[in-house]
């Protein structure tokens, strides 16, 4: 292993910020403030949080990722410096070392668009907790959805009264893949903030029976005339609320 690519692999593992999902709870519960217990408040404002807590989320990451980079830069690059560094000495080692801090730099650089993929999934995940709504994450049913209400278990006796829920910030083509996710199911949605599907995909969703759920200023903005295309509180009040009190009644979940 050559000195740079150690000198990489020392900045990449002393390089450390806390998880997404640490990080979005902290942001969610600033979001929810009085509201925490507050159900109906918090369905009522879903649309206003998704979009809220995903941006202060990704602000938070931003302001934990350069102490934790300064902080490997002082472990690791503080180390090749002479106790009577100067800055000739500083210099010499950033020119040194200059390929490794640029692909971390393009690895931290790269790292935040998945991570703002995983934030909008870790958004719904801790206000579906914060809700107590019963789920199954990433259950494997010929497909992985993220969500599937209210158990695999109960999927798994009778697919036709569950709930499939999958999360994908922006499209593409890549929605195609839910019609594999539990081709059983009664009920696929598909949570976005993507503000340009096309009227063909959006019409070819239609014919696969899904459901785009997205913020509310989303759908009034870009689809205010597709019927398969929601609000989140709309699936709230006409899809998930009286699954749940099927549910209940049922003996399904308590």
């Amino acid at each position: 292993m050559t000195d740079e690519q150690t000198t990489l692999k020392d900045l990449k593992s002393t390089f450390s910020v806390p998880s997404g999902l640490e990080i979005c709870r902290a942001a969610t519960l600033d979001s929810l403030s009085d509201h925490f217990e507050d159900a109906e408040w918090i369905k009522a404002n879903f649309s206003n949080l998704v979009e809220e807590i995903q941006s202060d989320a990704y602000r938070r990451y931003l302001a934990k990722e350069r102490p934790a980079a300064i902080k490997s830069f002082r472990l690791v690059l503080g180390q090749l410096l002479p106790e009577d560094a100067n800055a000739e000495h500083l210099f010499k080692v950033l020119e040194d070392n200059f390929w490794a801090l640029d692909k971390f730099f393009l690895g931290l650089t790269n790292g935040r668009r998945p991570r703002a993929g995983k934030a909008f999934e870790n958004v719904i995940k801790t206000l579906f907790d914060t809700l107590n709504y019963p789920y199954t994450p990433q259950p494997i049913i010929n497909g992985q959805p993220d969500f599937l209400l209210p158990s695999e278990e109960h999927f798994r006796n009778n697919a036709m009264d569950c709930i499939i829920f999958t999360v994908k910030r922006t499209l593409r083509e890549r929605w195609r893949q839910i019609t594999t996710e539990g081709t059983q199911g009664h009920l696929f949605f598909l949570a976005t903030i993507d503000e340009g599907i096309s009227v063909n995909n959006l019409a070819e969703m239609r014919r696969n029976r899904i459901y785009l759920v997205a913020p509310k200023a989303i759908k009034q903005r870009c689809y205010p005339d597709e019927n398969n295309v929601i609000a989140f509180e709309d699936f709230f009040k006409h899809h998930l609320d009286p699954a749940m009190e099927r549910w209940r009644d049922n003996g399904i979940i308590e």
